[in-house]
């Protein structure tokens, strides 16, 4: 076939690739697309055929994409993400849905207060939070990006650093003047502890040269916005990420008794697939947010 006669591929041959390439197999992207698998099967070839040399290698399980392969799948989900965008914008529709799958925390002390300010600067961008303890397939199309906790390695996705694992108590003022005056942190042993078997708690006190209180295993609340709570209603003292701590203590709701801050090696990463790095939306919210968490920590 001479390929200079059309120098484009035949589009629905494209979308089929992007999809296999992305999902790592021909059955999926069949499922995806509602087309059979030789029908998909068909797609690949002829757009192989088209290439001149293959785009997948065919395994026991699954396929995935040749080095030519690879170096096609960035340039194709590029485009279908510019179409899916410009063909939004032609219909009226308000552009492309930018689903966000994120950590409980973090939607609670950053999002939230915050998002509002993306849409405003993005109207064409259509955003939705999904707040779920399950972990969004991204490579499968179950959300655009999402915010997890983790060391920032995650197979198929580019990871930005957010927010870097770290911790420092808090309380409110009426225990701070029930329990205080508060000159060294051994005096806060004398304080009820939010999630006292939680080992950050061991962690921090060390690092304040004190011997951890030996407390016997308590319930776990689970994630930090729930133990803000807690400290909220005076139950006691909590762990929390300085920077979503920063409205809490600027309101005098809470107050840091202490600048001593530990770290662990588990943070708050932005995860996006590599290959969508540059759809509209996703490079939009991705500026933005780094922007956000950069003045944050300034």
């Amino acid at each position: 076939m001479d390929r200079s006669v059309n120098p484009l591929p035949p589009l629905p041959a494209v979308r089929v690739f992007e999809a296999a390439a992305r999902l790592g197999s021909f059955s999926r992207a069949a499922e995806e697309l509602a087309m059979t698998q030789a029908a998909v099967s068909y797609q690949i070839k002829l757009l192989e055929d088209r290439a001149g040399q293959p785009l997948f290698n065919r395994l026991p399980r699954g396929v995935a994409p040749t080095a030519a392969g690879k170096a096609f799948q960035r340039h194709a989900s590029e485009a279908l993400d510019m179409l899916r965008q410009g063909w939004a914008e032609v219909r009226g529709s308000g552009g492309e849905e930018l689903v966000i799958s994120t950590i409980t925390s973090f939607a609670a002390f950053i999002l939230a207060p915050r998002l509002g300010l993306f849409q405003v600067a993005h109207p064409g961008i259509t955003t939705r939070v999904d707040v779920n303890p399950r972990v969004a397939d991204l490579l499968a199309g179950e959300a655009s990006v999402a915010i997890r906790a983790g060391r920032g390695s995650w197979p198929g996705l580019a990871a930005d650093l957010l927010i870097r694992g770290s911790y420092t108590p808090l309380l409110t003022p009426a225990l701070m003047e029930a329990y205080g005056p508060f000159k060294e942190p051994a005096d806060l042993l004398r304080v009820p502890l939010v999630d006292a078997g939680d080992p950050a708690w061991a962690l921090w006190f060390r690092a304040a040269g004190v011997e951890p209180p030996k407390r016997a295993e308590q319930h776990s609340l689970g994630t930090q916005m729930l133990e803000v709570q807690a400290a909220l209603a005076g139950q006691g003292a909590c762990l929390l990420t300085p920077a979503y701590a920063r409205g809490l203590i600027a309101s005098g709701a809470l107050v840091q008794p202490f600048d001593l801050v530990t770290e662990d090696d588990i943070s708050v990463w932005l995860v996006y697939p590599e290959s969508r790095r540059a759809a509209p939306a996703i490079a939009a919210f991705r500026s933005w947010l780094l922007a956000e968490v950069a003045e944050l920590a300034g």
